[in-house]
């Protein structure tokens, strides 16, 4: 079928409905001559008369009623698809799909899954983990989370957190038969856990910044154990297995509680934190809106409640 009939059997239909040209017209948004010029067109396409004309009235044919039976539903559902889609512009609904790390899922976004739900009830938020950074347009996402250093200037990005820093640290339990390094070359003597990013060869260095003079060095952290999930890096410290390297906001709790010691402080200055990236702000959807508020809502109350402390 030529689908470049389309607008002109949507025509023919709304004028087979009014049997009227000029009330056709007028609600298709056009002239009653340029509208009886489409008609006949299509019927010149088709070979067939769908309609009869005369100086008072117009009537489709039996050809035109038996096309009209069968046009009538597709044409509705099309306007209900159209309705359904403008719709969706006023209101947050929906799939948004966000590639995200697997700590920046764990701290930034799982917690507050349930408020968000409870907000937009109508939004399927997908999360897809993956810790190497990746092309959230080419893998069909709506948006990404990464470290602000890792965001591409051709994208947006928009603060999800406070700075953060790294944080070096072991148990009780670890320090108990191993001195508290001082500065970064005190390292060699320790068991340092190593954190391998992704399915790669790669084991990712500590960076460490001298307090005085601000230069920073990547130690390479050579050990008994080596793991590519963070969370089971921190398990192994938290069992006195040996030093590891972790986000602060992901150790705090256990710092806090006496857990885990941190060492080396002075040597790991803040940095910016994690961000939501995303391709445009042209057009954003209203779903994608929702969570890009949201989570600056949380940021900002984050950053609130640490100026109160």
């Amino acid at each position: 079928m030529d689908r470049n009939l389309l607008p002109a059997i949507a025509a023919f239909a709304e004028v087979a409905h009014e049997g009227n040209f000029t009330r056709a017209a007028a609600k298709l948004g056009i002239t009653a001559s340029g509208l009886s010029q489409t008609i006949k067109a299509l019927e010149d396409k088709l070979g067939i008369r769908l309609l009869n004309r005369s100086t008072r009235s117009v009537s489709a044919t039996e050809e035109g009623r038996v096309l009209l039976a069968q046009i009538d539903p597709s044409l509705a559902a099309i306007e209900h698809a159209i309705s359904a889609l403008q719709d969706t512009r006023n209101r947050p609904t929906g799939e948004v799909r966000i590639n995200s790390s697997r700590i920046a899922a764990g701290y930034l976004l799982l917690p507050h899954l349930a408020e968000f739900h409870r907000r937009y009830p109508e939004i399927r938020l997908e999360i897809v983990i993956e810790d190497e950074f990746g092309d959230i347009i080419r893998e069909g996402c709506d948006a990404g989370v990464r470290l602000r250093e890792d965001v591409g200037d051709s994208m947006i990005a928009v603060p999800l957190c406070l700075p953060i820093s790294l944080a070096v640290i072991g148990s009780p339990a670890y320090f108990a038969t191993n001195p508290a390094p001082e500065k970064p070359s005190d390292l060699d003597g320790h068991n340092c856990l190593g954190l391998r990013l992704g399915m790669g060869h790669t084991i990712a260095g500590w960076e460490l910044t001298n307090p005085e003079d601000g230069q920073s060095a990547i130690f390479h952290p050579q050990g008994s154990f080596v793991v590519n999930n963070d969370g089971m890096v921190l398990d192994a410290a938290l069992q006195g297995v040996g030093l590891a390297m972790h986000m602060d906001f992901a150790v705090h709790r256990h710092v806090e509680s006496g857990a885990l010691i941190r060492v080396l402080e002075d040597w790991c200055p803040p940095f910016d934190g994690f961000n939501l990236y995303l391709p445009t702000h042209d057009q954003m959807a209203p779903k994608l809106r929702a969570v890009v508020d949201f989570l600056t809502e949380k940021r900002r109350s984050a950053a609130s409640a640490a100026s109160d402390l």
